[in-house]
Formats: C-alpha cells, structure tokens, sequence
C-alpha cells in the first residue's frame, strides 16, 4: 500500500473517532451544567472541563471573550476556526475518505459523506438544549455507522489494519484526557471526594465513555473512583480503556510488521506502554499520582503517533 493511502486510512478514522469524542464531552457538559447550584452545577466549570478535555484552550481564547455554554458550544461543535470541532472532523474526515475513495468500501464512504452534507442542516441554528442534545447523538451515531461499516465491510489487510490504528491511538488519548480533567479540573476544591457531587460526575464520565453497564457488569458495587480508574486504565476488556486500546495497537502494528517484514520503533513503543499497563496496579497509580500518570501516557502515547507517522506514513 502507498505511504500516501495509509496515511489517508489512518486520519480519516482518528478524525471519524475525535468527532465522536468532542460530541461526548459536550454531552458530558450539558448533563453536569444542568446540576441545580445547590447541588453543585456551576456553569462555568463544566464548560471550561470541556474545552481542557478537548485540549484546545489557547486557540479558544483569542477567537472568544468568555466561556460560557453558548461560546464552547459553538467553539467544539462547529467553528471551522477550530481544527478539532465536530465540524471540521466530519470534514477533514471526509477529505481523507475522498482521497482514498477506491480503498473504502461503500458502506464506509456513505456514512462519512453523508454524515457532511447532513452537517450542513445543523449549521448556524440556534438549538435549545434538548435539540442540541440530538445533534450530539446525531453525531456519535455517525461514529457508530462509519466505525461498524468497516469492521463489518472491509477486508482485514493493511487497508483495515491502518484504519484500527488511527482508531485506537485516538481513542487512548481521549479516554485520557476524559479521566485526568475530570479528577483535576471538574470537581471543585470545596467539594468531598466521594460526595454526592463526585458520585455523580464519575457517573456522567462513564456514561459518557460508554462504560456505565460495564462498570456494574464488572464490579457490582456503587460508584468508586479507583474502580473507575481501573476500568478505564488497565481493564482489556473494556473496549474504549487505555490497556485494550494499546492491545489493539500491538496486534495491528505486528499484522502491518509481519506484512511489510520489518518492524520498528513504533512496535516497541507500543509494547512498551503495554507491558506497562499490565505491571501496574491502581493502586499505585493513585499513589503515585492519576494527573502524573495519565500526563505521562498522554506524552508516550504522542510519540507512539509520531513513529507511526514516520515509520510508514511520511
């Protein structure tokens, strides 16, 4: 396959997988910005979460003079000044798929193309809550269809091997981003760890990641930090945590290894982080520090991208 396809495949589905991401922080914060004040809503906090989880702060504060729900709404979901926004990923998503419109299915191409033009409708609309809301299931239903169609369409070569790349390097690093801003930025300083307003955060996160069920699935108990920390860490089984995500980038990187009969940098970087996730403990985690750990993946899991990059697609 051509460097230039498989960097093709590789953004396309990071950018499919960021759009379903931004859409599920911004959910995170309509749910916790509905919180009555009495119970621990605050308005702005949960805003200001989502921009921290989406990591683009310092673009947003010279195109914008407060943070509010009205600016952050329309900073993620649909300002083309923002490379991150839904909008612009369903966008560059499907100027990646155009690009490389032979080597998609058409099931593939159909969920990303008319995922774009339906965008449109969405644009410049002044939505209520409730409507807004939709649009965010709208977009995460899109996710759904692009990511079902190629699991369930495409041939299982170096095409589909390139694609689980972008997937779950992407879905690492914002599973990350997801549990470091909420145990740093969303609760507040007056506020108990473990109280009520804690309970229902971690609640919202996990529903937002899709974890919620799994959670109680796995653990039959209320709602722990430290439980929630090692489902979205170190549970394999937990499709969108950081050690299946690195399992998934282990198994695809050898497949592309075996194909092409040479491996690199980028297959040790990922055993590496794999290896350890499987040494480490919870516990150790949140005594050494959750912020430092997951600061620490987030850097490793950026080098990881940048060696795929350079290994095959430059």
């Amino acid at each position: 396959m051509l460097s230039r396809t498989a960097d093709n495949l590789y953004w396309l589905s990071r950018y499919a997988e960021r759009a379903d991401f931004v859409a599920r922080i911004l959910d995170a914060a309509l749910r916790l910005s509905a919180l009555p004040a009495n119970y621990g809503g605050s308005d702005a906090n949960e805003w200001e979460s989502a921009l921290a989880s989406a990591g683009n702060i310092e673009l947003f504060r010279p195109l914008y003079d407060s943070v509010n729900e009205h600016t952050v709404r329309d900073f993620l979901a649909f300002s083309p000044n923002n490379p991150s926004s839904i909008r612009s990923c369903l966008q560059t998503a499907r100027e990646n798929a155009r690009s490389v419109r032979t080597a998609l299915t058409s099931e593939m191409w159909e969920a990303i193309n008319e995922a774009f033009l339906h965008l449109r409708s969405f644009e410049g609309r002044d939505m209520t809550r409730e409507e807004f809301a939709r649009f965010l299931d709208w977009v995460k239903g899109v996710s759904l269809a692009f990511d079902g169609s190629a699991y369930r369409t495409m041939l299982r070569n170096d095409g589909y091997w390139f694609t689980r790349l972008g997937v779950a390097i992407e879905r690492a690093d914002n599973t990350a981003r997801i549990l470091d801003v909420k145990y740093h930025v969303l609760l507040p300083e007056t506020e108990r760890v473990g109280g009520s307003l804690d309970y229902f955060q971690w609640t919202t996160i996990l529903r937002e990641v899709s974890a919620l069920t799994a959670y109680h699935w796995v653990y039959r108990e209320s709602i722990k930090p430290w439980l929630v920390a090692d489902l979205l860490i170190l549970n394999r089984e937990m499709p969108r945590s950081l050690a299946n995500c690195y399992e998934m980038l282990v198994n695809n990187l050898d497949r592309i290894a075996d194909a092409y009969g040479r491996r690199g940098p980028s297959q040790r970087l990922a055993r590496g982080m794999l290896a350890k996730l499987d040494d480490v403990t919870v516990d150790e985690i949140f005594a050494s520090g959750l912020h430092e750990f997951i600061e620490d993946f987030i850097a490793e899991n950026n080098r990881l991208g940048a060696a795929i990059v350079e290994q095959y697609l430059g």
